[in-house]
Parts: structure tokens; C-alpha cells; sequence
């Protein structure tokens, strides 16, 4: 792949001949490092935290189990004693243990705030007392109407029981105040959170945070043969700016609008790129291929198979039946109809838009050497549309009634970052946010063959001069190397995931290497390579690729078309086809 085709920084880039294949490749080609750095992390995480899901925590793990199977027996509904059960197997997490709260320490975003931007960073002893005073009675009526609750289920399910769980009508009695209990007990668990913050500094923590991933790419930048004191010189500035997205993502009314860091820290680039302009000693450090694809191998531990096949055949046809048939009637739409010039911006805005968002669109530039001003247009659109439809979709699904598993399959079929969907489930109920995010985890699936589908038809095709030959030198040279370590992190995270058990397995991948530290570096990742996409942007490069609104056109259209097809094809699958699996959910 040619780097200069869609990254642009202060260094000249090492590339190969065309489709040849050096040994030193594996170590000057940023894909090839990309992946070494990715697995690298994926390594430490499990070497920090495999070793907490010790026989004490299995101990604990079965006996619990125990419980809630002899609960679920013994009543036939689940009780207050299975509930405390689960609450308890819940909590059980190898981010708790020492070295994921030192993790969380120095890698966790800036704290929420509503008007005053410094209490993202830091608190002083006083004002963390006034915060809890001031939410003392909030806090005590909480405890009191949660206090009240057990008690009432309590003494429900004990006339249930001295009916030995025989009378349907008492049971259900019992399930009522259960339901109630378990909707207070939610409430004061977050008043009491709130109560819980200690004071806080967190300008330390994010010095020692850019310092680490400074040294982190900056090494593997020496290593593929650039200066590292000049990637150090601008990681400064990059980090800066990441941070500042981080803060602006955290403030409540961006939080209620769903607009996140990875929209803020392009529009900082953009502002910083088009007005002072970015100063050519920051773009060593301007690397946004590097940064996500390093990210990307992260993703690929998040994509287990054994939670694949948990949504089973309905997801699969959802996410690998109808993004392909989006993928390429988009790219004709976009080519036939609306007549776009350019028909790599056309290919990287159709992924992007119906596969995954960035990530898709990232390894579709790559395979068909997209310029990054195309690249950056169908990022920052994607952006705009999935915030948009963050809030949208939950609301119409609420308004029109549309079951929360069909609504969180249709969510997690069409909005594009794996973030938002699960920000839009969640706010229809659990079972829609499982759904979603189980989607598109299998929606990410396709990254890597999306890939390479792309740069076999721009090599056979699009590229291919009357008479040449096709080679498959060519084809290895323009698929996006990095997405091998996106698949063999997945295939190896969920071998392990299956050999651990689904107990175990959630207690140190699910909350443990992932949750606790590889998906934190990953957002990070991801924030660095948006800073870059925005500082690497030139309006007036932009503006070209923009004329007469054709990319816009085309997104909407391509977009509709998929709200439409992924809507029909869940409908069909869970609730025609396959409705005894989604009777299991």
C-alpha cells in the first residue's frame, strides 16, 4: 500500500517496489508493526490479568452457581436470593484486582462535568464534601425507598413460599415486588456511586499517559527507520488534543446530544489545520493509519466467536447478508446514478456507511489507495450521520412500538461505531443492547474480508491496464496488512475465551484484558487517529470532493437503503424464520 496515499506527515516513507515483498517488511512496513505493537498489548493484557481468576475465584464462582440454580429450581421464578447471587457473580472482575485499578488510574477519561471544565481533572477535599452534601437527601431517600422495597418482596416471596411456590397468583405477587426492588435498587446504586468519589488529580496521571504512548509509538516509528524525536516533538500537541476531546465528549449536554470525542477531535484538527495551520513539526506525529490500525488488532480480541453464536443465524444473516448487498448496490448507486468522479471516495464512503464506520473505511482506503482528503470526508460524515442516529433510532423505535430485539438488531445493522450502538441499545433496555452490540460485533467481522474483496476488484478491474496480466503479488501488495492481526487476535481470544468457560472467561477477558485495558488503549487509539485525520485536512482540498453534494447524496441514499433492508431482514429472521431463538434471548 502506498502510505502517501492517505497519511501525510513530517517524514518520507519507506515503500516497497510495487508488489514485492521484503523481509524487512516485518519490520519497516507500518502494517506489519501496527501488528507486532497490537499483539504485543493483547499479550501483556492477558500476562497482568489471567493470573486473577485464581482457584478463590473460581471457589467463589461455583458456589454461586450453586445458589442460582437451587433458587431457580426451588421457585420457579427468580428470587431475591438469585438476584443477590448474580449481583455478587456480576461484581466478581479482574478489573478490580490491583493492577486494573492502577490501569483505570492513569487511562480512564476525563471525569463528567457540566459547567466547569477543571472538575474533569481535578477535585480538591472540600468540593467533593459539598457535592455529597448536596445530594445527601437525594441519597437517603434513595437508600430508604430501596430499603422498603426488599422488604416488600421479601415478605412477598415469603407468602409465596409458605404456599411452596404452588399459588400462581402469589407468585406473580412476589415477581411484581421483585421488579420494583430491582428498579430501586438501580436507582440507588447510582446516587451512591456519585457518594463514593474520593478527591482527585488527574494532570499527573495523563503527563505519565502521554509519556508511556509517546514511547509506545515512538519506538515502533524508530524501529520502521523515522525520527523519534521528532514524533515525540508533535506527540505533544497530537495528545493535547485528544485530551481536549475527551473533555468536551464528557460534558453533559454533549453527552445527552451523544456527540463524542472521535466528531470533537476532528473538528480540532480541522479548526487548527485551516486557520493557524498544523505546524510541520507536529506532523511526525500525525499518523492516523498507525494509530487505528494498532487499535484495530485491539478490536479484533473483542470479536469472540463464542458470543457470535450466541444471536446465532438471524444475526449472522443480518450482519453478513445485508451489508454486502448495501456494500455494492451503494457503490453502483454512487456510480451509475449519482455519477461520482472518484470511485475509490465512492467505495470508502459505502463501507463506511454500511459495514462498521471508520474502521471499515480505514482498511477500504488502504486496499484501493484512497486520498486522505476522501478518507477524511467519509469519516466526518460518518460522524455527523451516527450521531444523528444515536438519538433517533431509539426514540422511533419507542414511538412506534417496534419490539426492543428487532429494534436493537436494526441498530446494530446500521449505525456505524460500535460506541453508539451500544449507547443507542442501551437506551431502549439490556436485551436491545445485547442484540445491538452482538450484531455489530459480527457486523466488524467483515473488516478484514471487505478488505480484501476491495483490492482484489480494484487489482482485476478498476486499476487493471488493457493486456496486464493480474498478479497476485498485487493483490498481497494492496490488501492492508494489519487486518491479519485483527483476525488473529480474534481467532486466539476466542479460542481462549471457549477454553476458560463462560464464568471465568468474563471474569478475566470480558472484565479483565479487555475492559480493562485493551479497550481503554483502544479509544485512545482511535481519539489519536481522529486528531490526525483533522490536522492532516486541508478545506480546500476537501471542497473538490464535495462539489455539487454528491458524497452527501450518496451517504443518505445508501444509508436509507440499509435502515430499509436491515429492518426486513431482522423482522424475517427474528420473528419469522428463526422465532424460537429469539424466544431465548
Amino acid at each position: 500500500m502506498s502510505e502517501e496515499s492517505i497519511n501525510h506527515t513530517g517524514d518520507e516513507e519507506i515503500v516497497s517496489d510495487k508488489g514485492e515483498s521484503k523481509l524487512s517488511d516485518l519490520w519497516k512496513s507500518e502494517d506489519y508493526v501496527a501488528i507486532w505493537l497490537g499483539l504485543l498489548l493483547l499479550i501483556l493484557s492477558l500476562i497482568f490479568f489471567l493470573p486473577q481468576g485464581d482457584d478463590t475465584v473460581k471457589k467463589q464462582i461455583a458456589d454461586l452457581n450453586i445458589t442460582l440454580q437451587t433458587e431457580s429450581e426451588k421457585a420457579g421464578f427468580k428470587t431475591i436470593e438469585w438476584y443477590e447471587a448474580l449481583d455478587k457473580k456480576k461484581s466478581i472482575k479482574a478489573s478490580k484486582s490491583e493492577i486494573g485499578k492502577t490501569m483505570k488510574q492513569y487511562t480512564s477519561k476525563p471525569n463528567k462535568w457540566t459547567n466547569n471544565p477543571t472538575e474533569a481533572f481535578y477535585a480538591s477535599e472540600e468540593v467533593i464534601k459539598s457535592k455529597i452534601a448536596a445530594q445527601q437527601n437525594a441519597f437517603n431517600k434513595a437508600e430508604s425507598e430501596f430499603q422498603l422495597s426488599l422488604d416488600k418482596a421479601k415478605e412477598a416471596q415469603s407468602i409465596a413460599e409458605n404456599a411452596d411456590f404452588k399459588n400462581t397468583h402469589l407468585n406473580q405477587n412476589a415477581i411484581d415486588a421483585i421488579k420494583v426492588w430491582r428498579a430501586k435498587l438501580n436507582a440507588f446504586n447510582k446516587i451512591k456511586s456519585k457518594s463514593e468519589i474520593k478527591p482527585y488529580n488527574k494532570i499527573p496521571n495523563y503527563i505519565l499517559l502521554m509519556t508511556v504512548l509517546a514511547l509506545i509509538f515512538g519506538i515502533a516509528r524508530g524501529i520502521m527507520g523515522f525520527s523519534i524525536k521528532r514524533f515525540f516533538a508533535g506527540f505533544v500537541i497530537v495528545f493535547i488534543v485528544a485530551l481536549l476531546s475527551f473533555l468536551f465528549e464528557q460534558n453533559a449536554t454533549m453527552r445527552h446530544y451523544g456527540i463524542g470525542y472521535a466528531a470533537w477531535a476532528i473538528a480540532f484538527g480541522l479548526i487548527i489545520s485551516n486557520t493557524v495551520g498544523t505546524p510541520k513539526w507536529v506532523l511526525p506525529a500525525v499518523q492516523t493509519e498507525f494509530y487505528i490500525k494498532t487499535g484495530l488488532v485491539l478490536l479484533g480480541a473483542e470479536i469472540l466467536f463464542g458470543k457470535i453464536l450466541t444471536i446465532g443465524i438471524p444475526g449472522i444473516f443480518v450482519a453478513w447478508v445485508v451489508t454486502p448487498i448495501v456494500l455494492i448496490t451503494t457503490f453502483w448507486f454512487g456510480q451509475k446514478i449519482v455519477k461520482i468522479h472518484s470511485k475509490t471516495l465512492n467505495i470508502t464512503i459505502s463501507a463506511d456507511m454500511s459495514v462498521c464506520g471508520v474502521s471499515a473505511a480505514i482498511a477500504t482506503a488502504a486496499a484501493c489507495r484512497a486520498k486522505k482528503e476522501e478518507l477524511t470526508l467519509a469519516v466526518g460524515m460518518s460522524l455527523i450521520f451516527t450521531s444523528i442516529m444515536m438519538i433517533l433510532m431509539p426514540a422511533i423505535i419507542n414511538a412506534i412500538g417496534i419490539p426492543h430485539i428487532l429494534g436493537g438488531a436494526w441498530i446494530g445493522g446500521t449505525i456505524d461505531a460500535t460506541g453508539a450502538v451500544a449507547a443507542a441499545g442501551a437506551f431502549l433496555s439490556d436485551r436491545a443492547l445485547y442484540v445491538a452490540a452482538t450484531i455489530k460485533m459480527i457486523q466488524n467481522v467483515l473488516i478484514g474480508i471487505i478488505a480484501f474483496c476491495v483490492a482484489l476488484y480494484w487489482v482485476t478491474k478498476i486499476d487493471r491496464k488493457k493486456g496486464q496480466k493480474i498478479s497476485a503479488a498485487e493483490i498481497w501488495y494492496r490488501f492492508p496488512k494489519f487486518v491479519l492481526g485483527f483476525i488473529a487476535a480474534s481467532i486466539v481470544f476466542s479460542i481462549i475465551y471457549q477454553a476458560l468457560g463462560k464464568d471465568m472467561a468474563y471474569v478475566v477477558i470480558d472484565q479483565g484484558s479487555i475492559r480493562g485495558m485493551t479497550k481503554i488503549l483502544r479509544g485512545w487509539f482511535f481519539c489519536l487517529a481522529f486528531v490526525s485525520i483533522g490536522l492532516a485536512a486541508d478545506f480546500r482540498e476537501l471542497k473538490k470532493y464535495f462539489k455539487g453534494g454528491k458524497p452527501l447524496i450518496l451517504y443518505i441514499c445508501g444509508q436509507s437503503f440499509n435502515l430499509i433492508l436491515t429492518l426486513i431482514m431482522a423482522y424475517l429472521m427474528f420473528y419469522i424464520i428463526f422465532r424460537e431463538i429469539t424466544g431465548s434471548i
